[in-house]
């Protein structure tokens, strides 16, 4: 069991600030289908910076993997957030198709993405030289040989599963507690009325766009360190599609997107670790010996967001301005 929540959190966070980052978008009147590319080049971002030190030589001794790995967050948010201007650009400025402009962005992450890979490192991925794992993972072996459950939470974890918990209850405050969250969740219900008494509607909708490209650009660089060792190699294993899902399942709504990221995260987590998964304890991995093809577990999470969207995308209110370009003129 302790096996199994270790590895769970390496999906559930990522997916769970990632369909966060879609609600801000959202809610402010924002399609955002371009999740999977944010991802994809924020984990670029970030990745790059860790591999820039490493090649120079620095070293993570004394704790400073954990220094390190705070700001190739930060940076990996940085790279999301202008990445996501392209998508508000077309959308505020030009008015041009939300969907396609996000489809475009999905398609032009991984192609650029793997250029400058090509271009650095002479391969089709960027990983680091010394893995993430001496570097970034805590480890309380203590704790494990013990057989205490905290051991599911601190050891062999990552600082950015309490970061991301604590940044995702911050920002559920602030979108439904505080003025600035009603100014943007009224952009996105009825633009016209909340311009009428002041409200910026096109800046809210940047605000907005930016937040969720940082937000995305952020899940996509703790994903890849958490579930690839660091290696970006233009993909997420559509890990921004699965967050979309999770965002319509939980109604654009915190709670709800909590909920859809623990049952799509165990998903996530049953198809990359179902071989070795012992989840009674008692030296039985039950789910290898079920004699099933890998093929069916990977294909679970993807068989849920179909299921869960025929089911509940009819039962969803969306924001009701969402995908409809502002125009100051129209009443």
């Amino acid at each position: 069991m302790v096996f199994l929540i270790q590895e769970l959190f390496k999906f559930l966070i990522p997916l769970m600030i990632v369909a966060l980052a879609g609600v801000f978008a959202e809610r402010s009147g924002i399609i955002n289908i371009a999740l999977d590319g944010m991802m994809i080049f924020g984990a670029f971002c970030g990745a790059l910076f860790i591999y820039i030190l490493q090649k120079n030589g620095v070293s993570a001794d004394g704790g400073m993997g954990q220094l390190y790995y705070i700001l190739a967050m930060l940076i990996a948010a940085a790279g999301g957030a202008l990445f996501s201007l392209l998508l508000a650009f077309s959308a505020i400025n030009l008015k041009a198709d939300q969907t396609i402009g996000g489809t475009a962005l999905n398609m032009l992450a991984p192609a650029f993405t793997l250029f400058f890979i090509d271009l650095l490192c002479k391969q089709q991925y960027m990983n680091m030289p010394y893995g993430t794992v001496n570097w970034f993972m805590i480890k309380n072996p203590e704790l494990a040989e013990s057989g205490s459950f905290l051991a599911a939470f601190f050891d062999q974890a990552y600082i950015s599963t309490y970061l991301m918990i604590a940044l995702f209850v911050i920002l559920s405050i602030v979108l439904y507690k505080t003025k600035f969250g009603l100014n943007l969740r009224a952009c996105g219900e009825h633009p016209q009325a909340a311009d009428s008494v002041g409200i910026n509607v096109k800046k809210m909708r940047y605000i907005g766009t930016v937040i969720s490209g940082a937000l995305g650009g952020l899940g996509g660089y703790i994903y890849v360190v958490s579930s690839a060792n660091g290696a970006v190699q233009g993909d997420v294993q559509g890990a921004g599609f699965i967050a979309l899902a999770i965002m319509i399942f939980g109604n654009w709504k915190p709670t709800g997107i909590a909920l859809g990221s623990l049952l799509f995260g165990l998903l996530k987590c049953i198809s990359a670790t179902y071989a070795s998964l012992d989840i009674n304890g008692d030296g039985e991995f039950l789910l290898r010996n079920l004699g099933l093809p890998n093929y069916f577990y990977n294909m679970l999470p993807y068989i849920a967001v179909l299921v869960v969207l025929a089911f509940t995308a009819g039962k969803s209110r969306c924001p009701k301005a969402e995908g409809i370009p502002y125009d100051k003129g129209q009443r």
